[in-house]
């Protein structure tokens, strides 16, 4: 992966815009963004996920990042990372694998995106924890603080929703190339 490229992920509660915030501004952007692979992987599983499900999960979703980084132009977004692997692994399982904590470590973000659970929760099969947005935040709040790492929150709904993560975007990286707008 390019040291040009900014990694930028986007994380939080679940029904939080996250694969919406990551599509527009890949978009905005005009470069790559990494769907969320959980999604597909647990669609297609035919028992209960586990803790090892969890991790190939994850490492799937970091290889992924990797190979679309290639063709990214400037920065490259991604839909969740091992931070939440981290938070789901302690909620479902009450531990987390060693690799997880050690990749949020070896692998940071230049910037974490973090979505505000102020958006109506969705019904979705994949989904688990209705109204326990607040609960989910706070504790990705604790662990972004806790590493130290470069973060905004982004609220608000739909444009403004964008146009507070660009904000964000724009005052972390002003040196490096911004939005082109056509």
């Amino acid at each position: 992966m390019s040291d040009l490229i900014k990694r930028i992920a986007v994380i939080g509660p679940e029904s939080s815009g996250k694969s919406e915030l990551c599509q527009k501004l890949a978009a905005l952007y005009q470069t790559r963004w990494v769907p969320e692979f959980a999604r597909i992987y647990l669609s297609n599983l035919e028992h209960h996920y586990t803790i090892d499900d969890i991790v190939k999960i994850y490492e799937t979703q970091f290889q992924q990042e990797q190979e679309l980084s290639v063709s990214a132009v400037n920065y490259i977004f991604t839909d969740t990372e091992f931070i939440i692997a981290k938070v789901w692994c302690e909620n479902s399982f009450k531990k987390c694998p060693g690799y997880i904590d050690e990749m949020i470590k070896a692998h940071p973000y230049d910037l974490y995106l973090l979505t505000a659970p102020d958006l109506p929760w969705v019904y979705d099969p994949l989904r688990e924890n209705p109204g326990k947005g607040d609960f989910f935040f706070k504790w990705y709040v604790r662990l972004l603080e806790e590493n130290n790492f470069n973060y905004g929150i982004v609220s608000g709904t739909n444009e403004q929703r964008t146009g507070n993560a660009v904000a964000i975007i724009e005052q972390q990286f002003s040196k490096t190339k911004g939005l082109r707008l056509h």
